[in-house]
């Protein structure tokens, strides 16, 4: 195709964004779904499932199918089967027999220093969609399993965030497992603290919190940064305890109070406050600076105003 018939083609895709649906729209979906070119396919997808087609279900799964075929020629940098996969569970197709491929597949293409993988974004869009599919739950959670143990980091986080989607107590032991292993990518665990403080507050909060002693910084910044946005008050008590641990960096303590700032209980605002109240200048002002942001800031603006007021 060149380079002219193949922007004549996208400009007139794009203009299909500004029309309404009509049978003419429709067509000219189908017939961009079709084509062999893998980013006007995903062009064709995105439009699809912004405008809400469920027509061209069928024609967005017969170019997922097509784009399996000799997939780093047909389809470089899994940009067809990334927008199907998206469209697909944008428009709530719950048949999981797309995803359940979507999945597993690995795409190996060259690159600089060796083949590298570029379907992890794929992986982990189908992972999150199996979660509002007619499947066995413990087979969903057989691949999330698989996905916490993914090569890829992206892929690690969708999975954690889909076993918290899914909401099976089950997911809770996976999510504890990869914890206590561990991951070389410190917001891996993240997710996976946030995830299981989701899924399963009561006992959780206990088994989080020992994460806030370890060796490493950047496991202790995000076990307190989950544990600050956890709406189980027993959280806020936690970290309230291991603030007055002295061994914990001031670098650490400026994060750990931003992070409360955004926290939805207001034992988590009361506690600010009373940084600002104790602590030495440095801080006070942090804590004043995140309660600033604080949904209970209108509230307790008063209270804020006569402790900063007696601190000078």
């Amino acid at each position: 195709m060149s380079n002219k018939a193949f922007e004549r083609k996208l400009e007139a895709l794009e203009a299909l964004r500004s029309t309404v649906d009509s049978a003419a729209t429709r067509e000219h979906l189908r017939a961009a779904l079709q084509d062999r070119n893998n980013y006007l396919v995903s062009k064709a997808a995105a439009i699809a499932a912004d405008s809400y087609i469920e027509e061209l279900l069928p024609d967005l799964l017969e170019a997922f199918d097509r784009f399996f075929i000799d997939p780093p020629k047909s389809d470089p940098q899994c940009l067809a089967k990334n927008a199907i996969a998206k469209a697909l569970r944008h428009m709530g197709h719950r048949d999981p027999r797309a995803y359940q491929r979507g999945i597993v597949h690995v795409q190996l293409e060259p690159a600089w220093g060796g083949p590298a993988d570029s379907a992890a974004t794929l992986r982990g869009t189908c992972a999150l969609a199996l979660t509002d599919c007619q499947l066995d739950h413990i087979e969903i959670l057989t691949y999330l399993a698989d996905g916490l143990a993914d090569p890829e980091k992206l892929v690690r986080i969708d999975s954690a965030i889909a076993i918290d989607q899914l909401g099976r107590a089950e997911g809770g032991l996976l999510l504890r497992l990869k914890l206590l292993v561990g991951d070389r990518e410190p917001d891996v665990l993240g997710q996976c603290f946030a995830s299981l403080l989701s899924l399963a507050p009561q006992g959780s909060v206990t088994f989080v919190s020992r994460f806030l002693k370890s060796a490493d910084g950047d496991i202790q910044l995000e076990a307190a940064s989950a544990l600050a946005h956890c709406r189980d008050p027993q959280a806020i008590a936690s970290l309230e305890e291991f603030w007055h641990e002295p061994w914990i960096s001031r670098e650490l303590r400026r994060a750990l109070l931003i992070e409360l700032g955004a926290s939805p209980l207001r034992e988590a605002a009361e506690f600010l406050l009373s940084v600002i109240s104790s602590e030495a200048a440095e801080l006070a002002s942090s804590a004043l600076t995140a309660l600033a942001n604080s949904r209970f800031h209108t509230e307790m603006q008063e209270r804020i105003a006569a402790v900063v007021e007696q601190n000078h």
